[in-house]
C-alpha cells in the first residue's frame, strides 16, 4: 500500500479587541463580575465563511491592541471568544485544569452524538473543564460551524472553548485527548479493507500532526475504520508519542458481545463480564466467550448451548455493523459515540477487580504476535491485563 502525504493550509488573519464592560448580561452565577473578554476575527478559507455570534458592533467601547501571533493557533467560535478568569469565579474554585480534546470528523453523526457528552461532565466528571478543538474539512466547515452554534445553545458551564479548523498541524496543537473519528464511511457491501487506501492516507497525516503540535503524552483513541489498521498507521507516523497511548476503537464491539450474551443467558447486561475482542474491529474477529463471565460464572456454565456459542453468538457480533447498516443504510452512530465514552472512562479510572476490557493497541494485551489456526483453542491459553491509569 502506498501512502501519499496530504497537506492542508488554513490561512488566519487574528485581530484581538479588549473590552472593558461586558456587552453581554446575565444573571447566572455562572459569570461573574470579574473576567476579561478578548473576540478575535475568524479565518477565512476558500468556500468557507466562519462568523462569530457576537459581532464586532456589539462589543461596547472596543480597544484594538496588537494581534497575537497566530502561527500554531486555532479560532475559537463564537461565545467561546470569551476568556474568563476562572479564579474570580467562585463556583470554579474546585475545578481541575483545563484540558484539550481535539476531534476529527466533527462534524459526522458519531461526532454529534459524542461532543455533547463531553460538554456535559459525563465523560470526564463534574468539575473537569474542557476545551473542544473540532476538525472538519473545507466542504464541511459550515456543518462544523453549526454544530459549533448548538454548542454555544447549549450552555454547557463545563465547555470553556471551542475552535474550529481544517488543519491538523492546528486543531491538534497541545491536545491531551484525540478522538480520531473522520474517515470515509463504510457503506452497504463494502468491506473495511476497501477504505484502506484512502484512509490511510489521512490517518498517516493525522499522527504526522500529533507529533509535531500535541502534547508528547496525548491519548489518541482511533474510531475511523478499519480502526486498527489506522491506529497501526497513525502510532508510526507518531514515533514521539508513546506506542501505549494509541488505542483502536472495539469497544463498540465488546459492548454488542455482552449485549447479545446477556440476552441468551436472560440476565441484564450489566451482569457480564471479562468479555474481550481478539482481532480486528472487522468480521474477522473473536468476540471472546470462554473467559467471559456472566455473574461472576464461566459462560460456559450459565449458557448451556455451546453450539449457539461456538457458531451464531460469534457470527452475530461480527456481522453486527453490517446488518445495522443493512436496516437504515448507514454506520451505527449513537452506539458508537456511547462506546467511546465507556473507552474513556476505562481509561481514566481503575478497572474493577478482576475485570477488564478491549482495546485494540501495540502490545495491550501482552500477547507476541501469533498466527491463530483455532482461535478458540488459542484463546483459552490467553489473557488480557487490566489497566491501571497511574502508569498511563
Amino acid at each position: 500500500m502506498a501512502l501519499a502525504e496530504l497537506s492542508a493550509s488554513y490561512t488566519k488573519t487574528t485581530t484581538p479587541f479588549h473590552s472593558s464592560q461586558p456587552s453581554l448580561s446575565s444573571t447566572s452565577p455562572r459569570f461573574s463580575d470579574h473576567f476579561r473578554r478578548s473576540f478575535r476575527s475568524i479565518p477565512r478559507s476558500r468556500n468557507a465563511t466562519i462568523s462569530c455570534s457576537v459581532a464586532s458592533d456589539q462589543v461596547q467601547t472596543p480597544i484594538p491592541v496588537q494581534a497575537e501571533n497566530p502561527k500554531g493557533k486555532t479560532e475559537c467560535y463564537g461565545v467561546f471568544c470569551l476568556t474568563y478568569d476562572l479564579q474570580a469565579e467562585e463556583e470554579t474554585k474546585s475545578w481541575k485544569k483545563l484540558i484539550n480534546i481535539s476531534v476529527s470528523g466533527a462534524a459526522g453523526m458519531i461526532s454529534n452524538h459524542l461532543l455533547f457528552k463531553l460538554a456535559s461532565g459525563e465523560v470526564f466528571g463534574p468539575n473537569q473543564p474542557i476545551a473542544l478543538k473540532l476538525l472538519g474539512s473545507e466542504r464541511s466547515i459550515q456543518a462544523l460551524e453549526g454544530v459549533a452554534m448548538e454548542l454555544e445553545d447549549s450552555l454547557f458551564p463545563l465547555l470553556r472553548e471551542v475552535s474550529i479548523g481544517i488543519n491538523p498541524y492546528e486543531v491538534f496543537q497541545d491536545a491531551e485527548w484525540a478522538l480520531l473519528i473522520g474517515a470515509k464511511p463504510r457503506g452497504p457491501g463494502m468491506e473495511r479493507a476497501g477504505l484502506l487506501d484512502i484512509n490511510g492516507q489521512i490517518f498517516a497525516e493525522q499522527g504526522k500532526a500529533l507529533n509535531a503540535v500535541a502534547s508528547h503524552n496525548v491519548k489518541v483513541i482511533v474510531v475511523g475504520n478499519p480502526c486498527n489498521t489506522n491506529a497501526l498507521i497513525c502510532m508510526k507516523n507518531a514515533p514521539n508519542i508513546p506506542a501505549k497511548n494509541f488505542h483502536a476503537l472495539t469497544r463498540l464491539d465488546e459492548n454488542r458481545a455482552k449485549c447479545q450474551l446477556a440476552l441468551k443467558a436472560g440476565v441484564f447486561y450489566d451482569q457480564v463480564s471479562n468479555m474481550t475482542i481478539w482481532g480486528n474491529h472487522s468480521t474477522t474477529q473473536v468476540p471472546d466467550f470462554l473467559n467471559a463471565r456472566i455473574k461472576g460464572l464461566p459462560v460456559k456454565e450459565v449458557i448451556k448451548d455451546h453450539k449457539w456459542l461456538e457458531e451464531e453468538f460469534t457470527e452475530k457480533v461480527q456481522k453486527r455493523g453490517g446488518v445495522l447498516i443493512q436496516k437504515w443504510g448507514r454506520s451505527s452512530a449513537a452506539s458508537t459515540a456511547v462506546s467511546i465514552v465507556d473507552a474513556i472512562k476505562s481509561l481514566i479510572t481503575p478497572t474493577p477487580e478482576g475485570d477488564w476490557f478491549s482495546s485494540g493497541g501495540k502490545n495491550f494485551y501482552g500477547q507476541p504476535s501469533i498466527k491463530i489456526e483455532n482461535p478458540l483453542e488459542v484463546i483459552e491459553h490467553l489473557r488480557p491485563i487490566t489497566f491501571n491509569p497511574l502508569l498511563f
